[in-house]
């Protein structure tokens, strides 16, 4: 039997039901590679009620938090720096300091192997961000939870804001040593490797790709902004950019967990009901993501079991009831379940009615339109930049010009 590790927790933040989605996925690749730490979920007031409920069936700890309405220090550092917001949220994970050690994953993060030896690691560890590897990445970081930093955090944030408007940019600020002081919290690229650096460095990714533990869908397009089709069990490839077929197999491998694991449970707890979901997302300036479900109630005698969701992971049932914190109200109770069993190998879980599941699931595309910025982004990415007009090399320099005045 496989000890589990209480003190020491993975930690991920979802600000609103897509990134929940990614947030899920994220929880049972740490589930399905055996993980023996908590898996908690930070999230905010801006989530569902329905997806509150998916959270707290797979997380072992759900936690809301929500600095623009708090009463603490926080709330009184957002009066001077109010465009800090999203930051201040990511930064409450130091405050579980029911756990000795935690490690933050974004949630568009995807687990490929068993990363529990991240914890062998000290604050603060990261690996190199790939446009600039003197700083870090904070989509993958190593620390130790404790109030004074959490507060030191929020003061430093206050009189200094962050040069990238980002958490990233204030925690580089914060741990300003992290590139000269201790090689050994640089962590290797395996433990948080980007789509940027396949097509950047694809002969690299061909020589050390297999070794990958945790890759992150970094920039603006995201696993859910794919169309999936669940008869041929893939992303659907039309109009896909050369950049984006270069990690197909990530986006698969995505797909393949929210299509056996995720949906079947937002099905049930019907977050999946609605025909249109819009949702502006925020680091991709005027990109609108819309989904689109097919509107069908889907009927399950009986839904599934956490315990045996992680039963069929590995994981022992812990005879300790779980534990939740949450700011608000208290969430509904969960209902005793029932798991039909599957054929499927890996971390499939097959509810009944699964021919009504597929079904629903084969009408789910989220459609995007992409912004002029991201357009030319694709085209550069692709060797299509007009370099005899916008993007001659006189126009560049004329725009770095501009912004180092």
């Amino acid at each position: 039997m496989v000890s589990v590790v209480k003190d020491q927790a993975f930690v991920t933040l979802a600000t609103n039901d897509v990134y929940c989605q990614g947030a899920l996925v994220l929880c049972q690749s740490l589930r399905h590679h055996k993980t023996t730490r908590q898996i908690v979920a930070l999230f905010t007031p801006q989530v569902s009620s329905n997806m509150r409920r998916a959270l707290e069936r797979l997380f072992d700890e759900v936690v809301e938090v929500n600095v623009l309405d708090s009463g603490d220090s926080a709330h009184l550092a957002l009066l001077s720096r109010p465009e800090l917001g999203v930051t201040f949220t990511k930064i409450h994970c130091w405050c579980l300091t029911q756990y000795s050690k935690c490690v933050f994953m974004d949630a568009d993060t995807l687990v490929c192997n068993n990363i529990d030896d991240l914890f062998e690691r000290e604050e603060l560890s990261a690996a190199p961000d790939p446009g600039w590897p003197d700083c870090f990445n904070s989509g993958v970081f190593v620390y130790r939870p404790s109030l004074e930093t959490y507060n030191q955090l929020l003061k430093f944030a206050t009189e200094n804001g962050s040069f990238d408007g980002g958490d990233q940019g204030l925690l580089n600020s914060f741990f300003s040593d992290w590139s000269t002081a201790d090689i050994y919290k640089h962590l290797p690229f395996i433990y948080n490797l980007s789509a940027i650096a396949i097509y950047s460095y694809l002969p690299a990714f061909k020589q050390f790709g297999s070794s990958l533990k945790v890759f992150h869908f970094l920039g603006p397009t995201k696993p859910w902004h794919h169309k999936y089709d669940a008869q041929t069990k893939g992303v659907i490839q039309e109009n896909m950019s050369p950049s984006d077929s270069l990690f197909i197999d990530f986006l698969n491998l995505w797909w393949d967990i929210y299509a056996t694991c995720i949906w079947p449970l937002l099905v049930e707890y019907k977050a999946a009901d609605t025909k249109m979901i819009e949702y502006q997302m925020p680091e991709a300036g005027d990109l609108q993501v819309k989904m689109r479900r097919q509107e069908e109630t889907v009927a399950h005698e009986k839904p599934i079991k956490p315990a045996e969701i992680l039963e069929t992971q590995g994981h022992p049932q812990s005879t300790e009831k779980r534990e939740k914190i949450t700011a608000g109200p208290s969430m509904s109770s969960k209902r005793e379940t029932e798991m039909m069993p599957s054929d499927t190998p890996g971390p499939s879980i097959s509810p009944p009615h699964q021919e009504d599941v597929a079904a629903s699931f084969a009408d789910l595309s989220l459609e995007v339109e992409p912004t002029q910025s991201e357009k030319e982004r694709r085209r550069w990415e692709e060797g299509n930049a007009d370099y005899l007009g916008k993007d001659a090399f006189v126009n560049i320099q004329r725009k770095l010009d501009r912004f180092l005045k």
